[in-house]
C-alpha cells in the first residue's frame, strides 16, 4: 500500500515537471492530488476493507492525498492557479 501511495504521488509530480511551466506545477499537482483523494475515498467507501490498527488503509491514502494537495495549493500563488484554469477556457479574439 505504501508503494502504491509513493507511485501515485511521485509519478504525477515528475510528469507535471516535464510537461508544464514551472509556475503551473503546484496548482496542477494540487488538483491532481485532490482527484486522487476522491478516487481513494470512493474506493474505500465501496470496498469496506477491515484492517487492523497497524495497516494503512485507503482512508489513510485519501487523507494523505488531501493533506499534500492542500500543502501544494498553499505554496502555489493564486495567480498561478488562475492561469492554469484560464488555459483550458476560450481564448479572446485578437484585436486588429
Amino acid at each position: 500500500m505504501l508503494t502504491l501511495f509513493s507511485l501515485l504521488t511521485a509519478l504525477p509530480a515528475v510528469v507535471a515537471l516535464h510537461l508544464l511551466e514551472p509556475g503551473l506545477v503546484l496548482p496542477a499537482f494540487s488538483l491532481l492530488l485532490f482527484a486522487e483523494a476522491t478516487f481513494a475515498m470512493i474506493a474505500a467507501r465501496l470496498l469496506h476493507v477491515q484492517g487492523s490498527a497497524g495497516d494503512i488503509t485507503l482512508w489513510d491514502l485519501a487523507g494523505s492525498f488531501t493533506l499534500i494537495g492542500c500543502a501544494a495549493a498553499m505554496f502555489g500563488e493564486p495567480d498561478q492557479a488562475a492561469l492554469l484554469l484560464e488555459q483550458g477556457g476560450p481564448r479572446p479574439a485578437p484585436r486588429p
